[in-house]
């Protein structure tokens, strides 16, 4: 089976700003900054076709991961290799424009991923109708919730479908009744041996159902990855 994703020793830092009293201010201290390492030394890869989960308390570099991979984050050394294959990320907050309707999001969302105009106006109405946000899709997102937020993005993303598709926590925000119709898609979508996805996800169910093995992202670094109930069981011990 080829390769799908290469990750090669990845390490990615951040500058943060460090908290200073009122009183430390007032001496004339200014903000103080210090870099915190979000990925120390990340390695691993992703066959064509495998539906990979990944796990990790809050703060071990799940979301960072992904982002890197997308490209959105470049890293401070290491390499990440899609073999030219078209990637699309799933997360609350990531790739629209908040002043933009719904609509003109959808097209930017497409043009991004490499669609043509043409192709994305001709699905238009197949991703408005799964969204199921009616009116909405012509009023700013800015304006949404997350739950809307959540199935404008998932309708594009399962819509204008990708090589490999990255997911971060989204299958479980919205509705009841949108949520099952959400992971019933993702089911029909991954179904294909060509289609690679890394799923981030506190749902162990989740994980069990969808994935064939699971990547253990603890402080930055890769814990474990194999098996998924081997995983799992390992970092349910751990206190995951």
């Amino acid at each position: 089976m080829a390769l799908s994703i290469e990750v090669k020793d990845v390490h990615l830092s951040y500058r943060t700003i460090n908290p200073v009293s009122a009183k430390s201010l007032g001496r004339g201290a200014g903000k103080r900054s210090s870099r915190f390492e979000a990925l120390r030394g990340v390695s691993f890869q992703v066959e064509e076709g495998e539906i990979l989960g990944v796990v990790g308390r809050n703060g071990s570099g799940k979301s960072t991961l992904l982002r890197t991979i997308a490209g959105i984050f470049s890293p401070d050394s290491g390499s990440i290799e899609t073999f030219g294959r078209s990637v699309s990320l799933l997360a609350i907050g990531v790739g629209f424009q908040p002043r933009l309707t719904g609509r003109d999001n959808i097209i930017l969302s497409g043009l991004l991923l490499g669609f043509g105009e043409e192709e994305i106006r001709a699905r238009m109405e197949e991703i408005i109708d799964f969204s199921e946000l009616g009116p909405f899709i012509d009023r700013p997102v800015k304006t949404y919730s997350s739950g809307m937020y959540s199935k404008l993005a998932f309708a594009i993303t399962v819509t204008l479908e990708t090589d490999i598709i990255l997911i971060d926590e989204v299958l479980s925000v919205g509705d009841a009744r949108f949520n099952k119709k959400s992971f019933a898609r993702m089911k029909e979508l991954i179904g294909g041996a060509d289609r690679t996805v890394l799923m981030v996800s506190h749902a162990a169910g989740t994980i069990r159902q969808l994935c064939s093995r699971v990547l253990w992202l603890d402080q930055g670094r890769v814990r474990m990855v194999g098996e998924t109930e081997e995983v799992l069981r390992a970092y349910g011990e751990a206190g995951g």
